[in-house]
């Protein structure tokens, strides 16, 4: 490594400052984007609660997803990058497209620019969305890495941008990728230490439970895996010869029931997380909520459904030994407790 730079594309994101945090462990030189100047603090603030001082092995370039502009200036002296920005919706969009265009004309922009600057090999942050939606494995088997989501099911926003993003990625590099280099980490939902107030859509989840905001939970199943780990792996894929060409699950273990998730706050965090309720809502009365609620309406399709998937191909080809769905689950709401970021008792 000896002080090679790395570009991670949205370092203002949950992800985005894991995988600065780990590429300054390992000793690297780091470069983020961000969408404004005014982003900065705001990253060096996540990276100071995360445990480091920088100093001038981070620096910081403005360029957004959505346009041309800043990307060849971002990846110019850089020998790998993560591109992990992508939009990830606490709502549902008006369009489609919202999510669509960014994510996928978003990482050809990256590709493209890498390509030219010489960028030895990007590592793109997909989803467990591009692999394990609209069927289900045969004979009951895990998700693995050769599934491939089918965009044109009945799948929503999200999952149809991450798998369209990824299909134009690795179709851009067989087309016109010349010697860049690609390789893809799948994660499921990514928990662990939050940073700051502005975190992830799956650590936000855990902050609802912990605060009371779900009176009763949905009979459906996620998988489960820390941010630190996924960092991890990025930077695994990213030097390891072996990983050119290929995409890895990234998922602690098996998955686990909302149900599970509540029980495993309750057990390991105590009192801290007493407004955690493990009462089961009835499928009908989820159903119900969806029609007038767009949110719950993406959930719905998914009720009942047993998925699986494996990290074999992770822990073996690379090495790979996250740490445990409950450790992860744990380390979200120490840090949401730590950090101040619930509800205060009356």
């Amino acid at each position: 490594m000896s002080g090679e730079l790395v570009l991670v594309t949205g370092g203002s994101g949950f992800l985005g400052a894991h995988c600065i945090l780990e590429l300054l462990k390992a000793g690297y030189r780091v470069r983020t984007t961000v969408r404004s100047a005014k982003r900065e603090a705001d990253v060096l603030a996540m990276i100071k609660v995360g445990g480091a001082e920088p100093a001038d092995r981070l620096s910081f370039a403005v360029a957004d997803l959505m346009s041309d502009t800043g990307w060849l200036q971002a990846v110019t002296g850089c020998d790998y990058v993560l591109h992990v920005a992508s939009p990830f919706p606490r709502g549902v969009p008006k369009h489609e497209d919202e999510l669509i265009v960014p994510a996928r004309e978003g990482a050809l922009r990256v590709l493209r620019a890498a390509r030219d600057a010489g960028v030895k090999r990007v590592v793109l942050t997909s989803s467990f969305a591009a692999i394990g939606y609209g069927k289900m494995p045969p004979d009951g088997r895990p998700f693995a890495e050769e599934s491939w989501t089918d965009p044109t099911g009945k799948v929503s926003a999200y999952v149809k941008s991450k798998t369209l993003a990824e299909r134009a990625a690795w179709d851009f590099i067989a087309a016109e990728g010349g010697r860049l280099e690609l390789a893809v980490v799948n994660p499921v939902g990514i928990f662990g230490p939050v940073l700051g107030s502005d975190h992830s859509t799956s650590t936000e989840f855990v902050q609802r439970m912990m605060n009371g905001a779900m009176p009763g939970l949905p009979r459906l199943s996620f998988g489960v895996v820390d941010a630190r780990d996924v960092a991890e792996l990025h930077v695994r894929a990213m030097t390891n010869p072996v990983a050119k060409g290929q995409r890895f699950l990234a998922v602690a273990g098996d998955f686990m029931t909302v149900r599970e998730m509540a029980q495993t706050l309750k057990t390991r965090l105590g009192g801290a997380a007493a407004r955690v309720s493990t009462r089961q809502l009835p499928d009908w009365l989820v159903r119900v909520v969806g029609l007038f609620n767009p949110d719950v309406a993406q959930l719905v399709t998914e009720l009942g459904k047993v998925k699986n998937a494996t990290n074999a191909k992770a822990v073996s080809m690379l090495g790979w030994a996250p740490r445990s769905r409950e450790d992860a689950l744990a380390a979200t709401g120490e840090s949401l407790i730590r950090l101040g970021l619930l509800k205060t008792s009356k």
